[in-house]
């Protein structure tokens, strides 16, 4: 605004000179009674500044301040080129789905407490998982039709807890499906005070146990690692401290750790953890689990969500093992 008026102010003051200089330009003498003669060359002059004042006044009305600039937009930013944009950043999925993995396992299964009456215990944890099986019952028979059968089975159940035993070359065959197919396996096994030295003995080998003596009735089952898995996931399962005892003799076997595998003793019949006195082994990177006790000797509560617990722990490691 300041500088508007300064420019308006120079101009009328230029205007004001021209004006003077004009008026100073025409002679003021004394009236005669003859009017002064034309003089056309003045009055050029005269009509001439006359008209140059009134352009500049009027240039004058027409000044405007100029536009102040205004600050350009900013100009995206463009990498150069083969400069690497960065990455949006995806969360990593798990490659499979193990817990649905494992509802979908396919399991083969020897139980032979079905003639004796008193209960189906590893059938019953599996219905409970809503897990498919296929299972023999106490027909030994057809469970080595279904080990030699082309069908791939993702974990093997021996629930040899009576007194029909699998034995010999049902072990070989299981041990041929635990090393090539990686397939997970549970066995029940109370007699190994018998099998110990035969074909069984490449799979107590390579689990990392050895059979270590014999004992006759059931006793109190104390957990050497309460927070391990087996005991924790998906229920929380309580040592068997309490017994009833249903075998009058040759309850199960106590092992040890020998061997080249790399198992851990997790149940014994000592309150505490020791290198023998054991009756219940995980090994095989979890994929394999040995259980020297038998379950009848104990309460159905309590031994049905530990064979679940079992079942899931050897399946998801078998699902680990196998993309």
């Amino acid at each position: 605004m300041f500088m508007q008026h300064g420019r308006r102010g120079s101009i009328l003051f230029l205007l004001f000179v021209v004006i003077f200089i004009l008026a100073c330009g025409i002679s003021i003498e004394p009236n005669t009674s003859n009017p002064p003669a034309f003089d056309t060359t003045k009055a050029a002059l005269e009509l001439q500044a006359t008209s140059m004042a009134l352009q500049l006044t009027q240039a004058a009305l027409n000044v405007q301040p100029p536009a102040q600039p205004t600050s350009p937009p900013p100009e995206p930013t463009i990498a150069p080129p083969g400069t690497a944009q960065p990455e949006v950043q995806v969360q990593a999925t798990p490659t499979a789905d193990v817990e649905a993995r494992i509802r979908s396992a396919n399991v083969l299964v020897y139980e032979n407490t079905d003639e004796y009456g008193i209960g189906m215990w590893v059938q019953d944890a599996l219905d409970g998982m809503g897990i498919k099986y296929t299972q023999t019952g106490s027909y030994s028979g057809h469970f080595m039709e279904y080990l030699n059968s082309g069908t791939k089975y993702d974990l093997i159940i021996v629930d040899a807890e009576a007194k029909d035993r699998i034995s010999g070359e049902f072990w070989d065959v299981i041990n041929t499906r635990l090393t090539r197919d990686k397939a997970a396996l549970i066995a029940e096994v109370w007699y190994l005070d018998t099998e110990a030295s035969g074909p069984i003995s490449k799979i107590l080998s390579g689990c990392g146990i050895r059979y270590q003596k014999d004992y006759d009735i059931a006793d109190s089952v104390y957990w050497w690692d309460p927070t391990h898995p087996i005991f924790t996931e998906p229920n929380t399962v309580l040592p068997l401290l309490h017994y009833n005892r249903y075998w009058e003799n040759q309850a199960g076997d106590q092992i040890r750790l020998g061997g080249s595998g790399d198992a851990v003793l997790l149940a014994g019949l000592a309150a505490k953890k020791s290198s023998q006195e054991g009756v219940l082994a995980s090994c095989y990177d979890g994929r394999v689990i040995i259980q020297t006790f038998s379950d009848h000797d104990y309460s159905q509560a309590d031994v049905l969500p530990l064979w679940e617990n079992y079942i899931h722990y050897t399946l998801k490691n078998h699902f680990l093992a196998v993309p």
